[in-house]
C-alpha cells in the first residue's frame, strides 16, 4: 500500500467499540428494531473511522465482502437445514419420532433421556447444527406433549448437541480448535475429557432431578390424546419415515460433506412423503421452499409442525452476513487486536491465563458472530503467550472449546444461537438459563487454571524459548 496506516490507540478501540455495542443495544431495546438492521447500521458507522486510520475506502470494502465471504458454506448448510426440515415435516419422520416418543419415554426421566440421545447423535454425526435440526426438533415436540417446559427441553437438547460437536473427531469445530493452536486431535479431544465429563456428569445430574420435580406434571391429556390422534389420523407412522434419518446419520458418520448429506438427507424425505404419504409434488416442493402450514384447528400441532422450509432462514443468513463483515472489519482495522493485547499484556498467572482465555473467546465470538471466528483469533492471540508459560497448545485448544463451542448458541445474534432459536422454536432468553453444561464446564477450566491441576506443561525438550514454570507465577 502506498498510503499511511496509522494503528488505533486503545483508547480509539474503545470507543469505537462501544459505539457499535451502543448502536445496536439502543436499536434494539428503545426502538426494537431487528439486529439484523440495528448491524447494518453499525457497520456503515464505523467505516468513517476506520477511514481516518489512513484506509482507502476500495480496501475496507474489500475487507468487508472478504469476512462475508465465510458465510457461504455455513449459508449453505442453514438453507438446507431449512429444506430438511420441512422435509421431514411432510415425509411423517418428525411426527413418527414425536407420536411414539410420547409413547414410550417416561416424563420424570424425559429431561436427562433428551441429553443422552442428542449427545450420542451429536457424537456420532459430529454435527450440533444436523442434531438440532432432527432430533432436537422431534424432542421439543415430545417434551411439549408431555408438559415440560419448552426452555428446559432446549437446554438438554443444546447440551446434548453441543457435547457431542466438541467431543466427536468428526466434528469442523473440535478440529478447528485443535489445528488452530497446533495441538494433536486425539490429544486434544482426551484433554477435554477432564473438564468435560465432569460438567457432563452434574448437568445430567440437575437434569435428572428437574425431571422428577416436573415430569409428573403431565399434559392435559386432552391436549395430547388431540396431538397424538391428528398426527396418526394425518401421516402414515412407522418405520418408513426414519428411513431419511438413517441415510443421513450414515452419510455424515461416513464423513460426507454436510451440504450433500443434508441435501440427500432431504430428498429422502421428500420421496418418503411423495410414496408413503401421498404428497403431490405441488405441495411438496412449496413446504420445501416455504416451510410445513398446517391449520388443524389444535394449538399445539400448529406450533410444533408450522416450522420449516428455505425462506425460514434468510434472515438468519442476513445477520451472519452483516456479523461477519463487521467482525471482520473490527479485526483488519487493528481494533480488536489493540483491546486484546493490552489486556493480555497484564497476565502474570495461569488463572489470569485461563481467565483472559475465556472471556477472549466468548468476546470474539460475539463480535464475529461466529464460533470460527471466536477459536481463530483467540488461538492466533493467544498461542504465543501459552508458548510463554510453557504449555502445552491442547490447554489453549481446551479452554477455547470449554468456552467458545459450548456457548455459541447461547448468544443470540451468532449463527449458532440464530439457528438454534429458529430450530427448536423458542428464544435464547428462554432456554439459556438451562444450558448448564455451557455454564459449569468453564468453571473446571477455571478450577484447573487457578490450581494448575490437568495444565500439562511441555517437556525440557519441547521447549521453543519459553520461560520455566518456576518463573511464573502460579
Amino acid at each position: 500500500m502506498q498510503y499511511d496506516i496509522k494503528k488505533p490507540s486503545i483508547g480509539y478501540s474503545i470507543f469505537i467499540l462501544l459505539m457499535v455495542v451502543t448502536i445496536i443495544a439502543v436499536g434494539m431495546i428503545a426502538f426494537a428494531a431487528s439486529i439484523q438492521m440495528m448491524l447494518f447500521i453499525a457497520i456503515l458507522t464505523v467505516i468513517p473511522f476506520v477511514l481516518r486510520l489512513g484506509y482507502k475506502y476500495e480496501t475496507v470494502e474489500e475487507e468487508i465482502f472478504a469476512s462475508m465471504k465465510k458465510a457461504l458454506q455455513p449459508s449453505m448448510i442453514l438453507l438446507g437445514v431449512g429444506v430438511l426440515i420441512g422435509s421431514w415435516i411432510i415425509s411423517g419422520t418428525v411426527p413418527t419420532i414425536i407420536y411414539y416418543g410420547i409413547q414410550s419415554i417416561s416424563p420424570q426421566f424425559f429431561l436427562v433421556t433428551t441429553l443422552l440421545f442428542c449427545s450420542i447423535v451429536s457424537l456420532a454425526t459430529g454435527s450440533s447444527w444436523a442434531t438440532l435440526g432432527t432430533a432436537g426438533i422431534a424432542m421439543m415436540g415430545v417434551g411439549h406433549s408431555l408438559g415440560i417446559p419448552v426452555g428446559m427441553t432446549a437446554g438438554a437438547v443444546i447440551s446434548g448437541a453441543y457435547f457431542g460437536d466438541k467431543m466427536s473427531p468428526l466434528s469442523d469445530s473440535t478440529n478447528l480448535s485443535a489445528a488452530v493452536v497446533g495441538a494433536d486431535l486425539m490429544d486434544h479431544i482426551k484433554h477435554m475429557l477432564w473438564t468435560t465429563v465432569p460438567a457432563y456428569i452434574i448437568t445430567a445430574i440437575i437434569f435428572t432431578v428437574m425431571g422428577f420435580q416436573y415430569g409428573n406434571q403431565v399434559a392435559n391429556s386432552t391436549e395430547v390424546s388431540a396431538l397424538t390422534g391428528y398426527l396418526a389420523e394425518n401421516f402414515n407412522l412407522g418405520l418408513i419415515p426414519i428411513i431419511p434419518v438413517l441415510i443421513l446419520f450414515g452419510l455424515l458418520i461416513s464423513k460426507q460433506p454436510a451440504i450433500t448429506s443434508i441435501f440427500i438427507g432431504s430428498i429422502a424425505g421428500a420421496v418418503v412423503a411423495l410414496l408413503y404419504q401421498g404428497a403431490n409434488m405441488n405441495g411438496i416442493l412449496a413446504v420445501l421452499y416455504d416451510g410445513y402450514v398446517v391449520e388443524s384447528g389444535i394449538e399445539v400441532v400448529n406450533t410444533l409442525l408450522q416450522r420449516g422450509g428455505l425462506t425460514s432462514m434468510l434472515p438468519l443468513i442476513a445477520l451472519f452476513l452483516f456479523a461477519l463483515g463487521l467482525g471482520g472489519l473490527l479485526q483488519k482495522s487493528g481494533v480488536l487486536e489493540t483491546i486484546i493485547v493490552s489486556v493480555t499484556s497484564r497476565i502474570k498467572s495461569k488463572g489470569m491465563l485461563v481467565f483472559v482465555t475465556i472471556i477472549i473467546s466468548y468476546f470474539t465470538m460475539g463480535i464475529g458472530g461466529a464460533f470460527s471466528f471466536g477459536a481463530v483469533m483467540t488461538g492466533t492471540l493467544m498461542k504465543p503467550i501459552y508458548e510463554k508459560f510453557n504449555l502445552k497448545p491442547e490447554n489453549l485448544s481446551r479452554i477455547i472449546e470449554d468456552s467458545a463451542t459450548q456457548s455459541c448458541s447461547l448468544i443470540p445474534w451468532t449463527a449458532s444461537g440464530l439457528f438454534t432459536a429458529a430450530a427448536l422454536g423458542v428464544s435464547p432468553f428462554v432456554y439459556i438459563p438451562f444450558c448448564f453444561l455451557a455454564m459449569i464446564t468453564p468453571i473446571f477450566s477455571l478450577i484447573y487454571g487457578i490450581t494448575g491441576f490437568t495444565m500439562a506443561e511441555n517437556d525440557v525438550d519441547e521447549k521453543h524459548g519459553g520461560l520455566q514454570t518456576n518463573e511464573i507465577s502460579a
